[in-house]
Protein backbone atom coordinates (compact mmCIF):
# COMPACT_ATOMS: atom_id res chain seq x y z
CA UNK A 1 0.00 0.00 0.00
CA UNK A 2 1.41 3.34 -0.64
CA UNK A 3 1.04 6.24 1.32
CA UNK A 4 1.49 10.03 0.67
CA UNK A 5 2.03 12.46 3.60
CA UNK A 6 1.70 16.07 2.96
CA UNK A 7 3.98 18.42 4.99
CA UNK A 8 3.56 22.30 5.11
CA UNK A 9 6.60 24.33 6.72
CA UNK A 10 6.29 28.03 7.14
CA UNK A 11 9.69 29.78 7.28
CA UNK A 12 10.60 33.61 6.68
CA UNK A 13 12.60 32.53 3.90
CA UNK A 14 11.48 31.48 0.59
CA UNK A 15 14.99 28.93 0.35
CA UNK A 16 14.19 27.26 3.23
CA UNK A 17 10.70 26.44 2.30
CA UNK A 18 11.76 25.22 -1.37
CA UNK A 19 14.28 22.82 0.01
CA UNK A 20 12.01 21.16 2.11
CA UNK A 21 9.41 20.63 -0.15
CA UNK A 22 12.35 19.16 -2.25
CA UNK A 23 12.83 16.74 0.91
CA UNK A 24 9.63 15.82 1.05
CA UNK A 25 8.98 14.98 -2.78
CA UNK A 26 12.58 12.93 -3.01
CA UNK A 27 11.00 11.22 0.02
CA UNK A 28 7.63 10.44 -1.46
CA UNK A 29 9.69 9.14 -4.58
CA UNK A 30 12.00 6.83 -2.29
CA UNK A 31 8.85 5.10 -0.97
CA UNK A 32 7.25 5.10 -4.00
CA UNK A 33 10.11 3.12 -5.73
CA UNK A 34 10.31 0.66 -2.29
CA UNK A 35 6.98 -0.29 -2.78
CA UNK A 36 7.18 -0.76 -6.63
CA UNK A 37 10.18 -3.43 -6.08
CA UNK A 38 8.51 -4.42 -3.39
CA UNK A 39 5.58 -5.53 -5.63
CA UNK A 40 7.49 -6.11 -8.68
CA UNK A 41 10.46 -8.51 -9.22
CA UNK A 42 13.64 -6.85 -10.89
CA UNK A 43 13.60 -9.85 -13.62
CA UNK A 44 9.83 -9.25 -14.53
CA UNK A 45 10.45 -6.08 -17.25
CA UNK A 46 13.36 -7.87 -18.40
CA UNK A 47 11.73 -10.93 -19.01
CA UNK A 48 9.01 -8.84 -21.13
CA UNK A 49 10.55 -7.09 -23.43
CA UNK A 50 13.20 -10.10 -24.19
CA UNK A 51 12.66 -11.57 -28.05
CA UNK A 52 12.52 -15.08 -27.79
CA UNK A 53 12.60 -17.96 -30.50
CA UNK A 54 15.70 -16.47 -32.40
CA UNK A 55 18.87 -19.04 -33.40
CA UNK A 56 21.26 -19.15 -30.58
CA UNK A 57 24.54 -18.62 -32.63
CA UNK A 58 26.50 -20.62 -30.49
CA UNK A 59 24.34 -23.70 -31.29
CA UNK A 60 23.32 -22.82 -34.32
CA UNK A 61 23.70 -26.65 -35.99
CA UNK A 62 22.24 -28.33 -33.09
CA UNK A 63 18.57 -29.75 -33.16
CA UNK A 64 17.10 -27.70 -30.12
CA UNK A 65 18.90 -23.84 -31.00
CA UNK A 66 16.11 -22.07 -30.27
CA UNK A 67 16.15 -19.64 -27.24
CA UNK A 68 13.14 -19.70 -25.54
CA UNK A 69 14.89 -20.33 -22.17
CA UNK A 70 15.10 -17.29 -19.59
CA UNK A 71 16.91 -17.20 -16.21
CA UNK A 72 15.83 -15.15 -13.21
CA UNK A 73 19.02 -15.34 -11.37
CA UNK A 74 21.41 -13.54 -13.98
CA UNK A 75 21.21 -9.73 -14.56
CA UNK A 76 20.22 -8.60 -18.05
CA UNK A 77 19.89 -11.94 -18.89
CA UNK A 78 19.27 -12.58 -22.79
CA UNK A 79 17.11 -15.68 -24.45
CA UNK A 80 19.02 -18.66 -24.66
CA UNK A 81 18.39 -22.23 -25.62
CA UNK A 82 18.51 -26.16 -24.11
CA UNK A 83 22.46 -26.39 -24.64
CA UNK A 84 23.23 -23.01 -23.05
CA UNK A 85 20.78 -23.63 -20.10
CA UNK A 86 22.78 -27.47 -19.38
CA UNK A 87 26.29 -25.39 -19.55
CA UNK A 88 25.79 -21.88 -18.24
CA UNK A 89 22.63 -21.87 -15.87
CA UNK A 90 22.66 -25.40 -14.77
CA UNK A 91 21.93 -24.51 -10.80
CA UNK A 92 19.56 -21.51 -11.98
CA UNK A 93 16.10 -20.51 -12.00
CA UNK A 94 14.88 -20.97 -15.77
CA UNK A 95 11.59 -20.71 -17.28
CA UNK A 96 10.63 -21.80 -20.25
CA UNK A 97 8.94 -19.59 -22.82
CA UNK A 98 6.37 -21.30 -25.74
CA UNK A 99 4.42 -19.33 -28.30
CA UNK A 100 1.21 -19.66 -29.22
CA UNK A 101 -0.43 -18.32 -32.37
CA UNK A 102 2.89 -16.42 -32.76
CA UNK A 103 2.57 -15.19 -29.18
CA UNK A 104 4.81 -15.49 -26.10
CA UNK A 105 3.38 -17.14 -23.34
CA UNK A 106 4.27 -19.48 -20.49
CA UNK A 107 2.94 -22.39 -18.24
CA UNK A 108 0.73 -21.44 -14.93
CA UNK A 109 2.80 -24.49 -13.01
CA UNK A 110 5.89 -22.58 -14.29
CA UNK A 111 5.39 -19.31 -13.63
CA UNK A 112 3.40 -18.93 -10.13
CA UNK A 113 5.85 -20.35 -8.49
CA UNK A 114 7.99 -16.98 -9.04
CA UNK A 115 4.65 -14.71 -9.34
CA UNK A 116 1.44 -14.24 -7.74
CA UNK A 117 -0.46 -14.06 -11.26
CA UNK A 118 -3.91 -13.67 -9.31
CA UNK A 119 -6.18 -11.78 -11.54
CA UNK A 120 -4.64 -12.59 -15.23
CA UNK A 121 -6.85 -14.49 -17.31
CA UNK A 122 -5.01 -18.05 -18.14
CA UNK A 123 -5.70 -20.27 -21.23
CA UNK A 124 -5.70 -23.86 -21.70
CA UNK A 125 -3.57 -25.30 -25.06
CA UNK A 126 -3.77 -28.61 -25.71
CA UNK A 127 -3.24 -29.91 -22.47
CA UNK A 128 -1.22 -27.38 -20.74
CA UNK A 129 -2.89 -23.72 -18.73
CA UNK A 130 -0.68 -21.09 -19.89
CA UNK A 131 -0.94 -16.86 -19.89
CA UNK A 132 0.01 -14.46 -21.96
CA UNK A 133 3.54 -12.43 -21.44
CA UNK A 134 2.44 -9.15 -22.91
CA UNK A 135 -0.37 -7.23 -24.72
CA UNK A 136 -1.98 -8.52 -27.89
CA UNK A 137 -3.75 -6.49 -30.77
CA UNK A 138 -7.36 -6.82 -31.26
CA UNK A 139 -9.93 -5.43 -32.85
CA UNK A 140 -12.22 -3.15 -30.57
CA UNK A 141 -14.74 -5.09 -28.39
CA UNK A 142 -17.76 -5.28 -29.64
CA UNK A 143 -21.16 -5.16 -27.59
CA UNK A 144 -22.24 -7.31 -24.94
CA UNK A 145 -18.72 -8.29 -23.73
CA UNK A 146 -18.80 -9.03 -20.22
CA UNK A 147 -15.27 -8.86 -19.36
CA UNK A 148 -12.25 -6.85 -20.75
CA UNK A 149 -8.95 -6.01 -19.84
CA UNK A 150 -8.40 -3.20 -17.21
CA UNK A 151 -5.50 -1.61 -19.48
CA UNK A 152 -6.04 -2.76 -23.04
CA UNK A 153 -9.47 -3.58 -23.18
CA UNK A 154 -9.00 -6.80 -24.80
CA UNK A 155 -12.11 -9.01 -23.67
CA UNK A 156 -11.73 -12.09 -21.58
CA UNK A 157 -13.41 -15.22 -21.24
CA UNK A 158 -13.63 -14.76 -17.26
CA UNK A 159 -13.97 -11.84 -14.66
CA UNK A 160 -9.95 -11.21 -14.90
CA UNK A 161 -8.58 -7.90 -14.59
CA UNK A 162 -5.87 -8.54 -16.72
CA UNK A 163 -5.27 -10.23 -20.21
CA UNK A 164 -1.19 -10.61 -19.89
CA UNK A 165 1.50 -9.96 -17.24
CA UNK A 166 2.46 -7.07 -18.91
CA UNK A 167 -0.81 -5.60 -18.57
CA UNK A 168 -1.21 -6.45 -15.18
CA UNK A 169 2.67 -4.79 -14.90
CA UNK A 170 1.14 -1.55 -15.45
CA UNK A 171 -1.69 -2.16 -13.55
CA UNK A 172 0.24 -2.04 -10.79
CA UNK A 173 1.97 1.27 -12.14
CA UNK A 174 -1.17 3.00 -12.50
CA UNK A 175 -2.74 2.28 -9.92
CA UNK A 176 -0.95 0.24 -7.44
CA UNK A 177 -3.72 -2.00 -6.38
CA UNK A 178 -2.19 -5.06 -7.29
CA UNK A 179 1.13 -7.29 -6.51
CA UNK A 180 3.19 -10.40 -7.86
CA UNK A 181 4.56 -11.11 -4.92
CA UNK A 182 4.16 -14.15 -3.70
CA UNK A 183 2.43 -14.62 -0.06
CA UNK A 184 2.98 -17.50 2.12
CA UNK A 185 5.63 -18.84 0.11
CA UNK A 186 4.66 -21.15 -3.49
CA UNK A 187 0.82 -21.84 -2.89
CA UNK A 188 -1.78 -23.52 -5.20
CA UNK A 189 -3.58 -21.28 -7.62
CA UNK A 190 -5.81 -18.38 -6.16
CA UNK A 191 -9.62 -18.73 -6.24
CA UNK A 192 -10.07 -16.26 -9.35
CA UNK A 193 -7.09 -18.17 -11.38
CA UNK A 194 -9.10 -21.61 -10.90
CA UNK A 195 -12.30 -19.77 -12.52
CA UNK A 196 -10.68 -19.64 -15.66
CA UNK A 197 -10.96 -23.43 -16.20
CA UNK A 198 -14.63 -22.73 -16.81
CA UNK A 199 -14.07 -21.76 -20.56
CA UNK A 200 -10.45 -22.75 -20.82
CA UNK A 201 -11.04 -26.36 -22.11
CA UNK A 202 -12.04 -25.35 -25.85
CA UNK A 203 -8.56 -23.70 -26.09
CA UNK A 204 -8.46 -19.84 -27.62
CA UNK A 205 -11.60 -18.28 -28.83
CA UNK A 206 -9.47 -16.47 -31.35
CA UNK A 207 -7.91 -19.68 -32.64
CA UNK A 208 -4.31 -21.11 -32.83
CA UNK A 209 -2.24 -21.35 -35.71
CA UNK A 210 0.70 -22.24 -34.44
CA UNK A 211 0.22 -24.12 -31.00
CA UNK A 212 2.79 -25.46 -28.10
CA UNK A 213 1.96 -29.08 -29.10
CA UNK A 214 0.57 -30.97 -32.44
CA UNK A 215 -2.54 -31.73 -31.80
CA UNK A 216 -3.85 -35.57 -31.54
CA UNK A 217 -5.17 -36.42 -34.85
CA UNK A 218 -8.41 -38.20 -35.09
CA UNK A 219 -8.28 -42.28 -35.11
CA UNK A 220 -9.00 -42.98 -39.22
CA UNK A 221 -12.41 -43.47 -40.18
CA UNK A 222 -13.44 -47.31 -40.80
CA UNK A 223 -15.66 -48.19 -43.82
CA UNK A 224 -16.32 -51.72 -42.11
CA UNK A 225 -19.58 -52.88 -41.32
CA UNK A 226 -20.78 -54.87 -38.32
CA UNK A 227 -22.81 -58.35 -38.57
CA UNK A 228 -25.98 -57.79 -37.23
CA UNK A 229 -26.35 -61.73 -36.67
CA UNK A 230 -25.66 -65.18 -37.86
CA UNK A 231 -26.37 -65.09 -41.52
CA UNK A 232 -28.66 -67.73 -42.43
CA UNK A 233 -28.89 -69.30 -46.17
CA UNK A 234 -32.21 -69.19 -47.76
CA UNK A 235 -33.72 -72.75 -48.15
CA UNK A 236 -33.55 -74.74 -51.25
CA UNK A 237 -36.36 -75.16 -53.48
CA UNK A 238 -38.49 -78.28 -54.06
Amino acid sequence: MLHIYFHIYIYSSSQSLDLYIYYDVFSYNICRNYDFLQQVPPWLEQLLHTPFFSVCRIHADAARNECNMFCLDCNNADAFCFYCRSSRHKDHQVIQIRRSSYHDVVRVAEIQKMLDISGVQTYVINSARVLFLNVRPQPKSGKGVAHICEICGRSLLDPFRFCSLGCKLEGIKKNGDASFALVGGNEELTMDTRMGSRQQEEGLREGSTQDMYPATPPPPASNARRRKGIPHRAPFAS
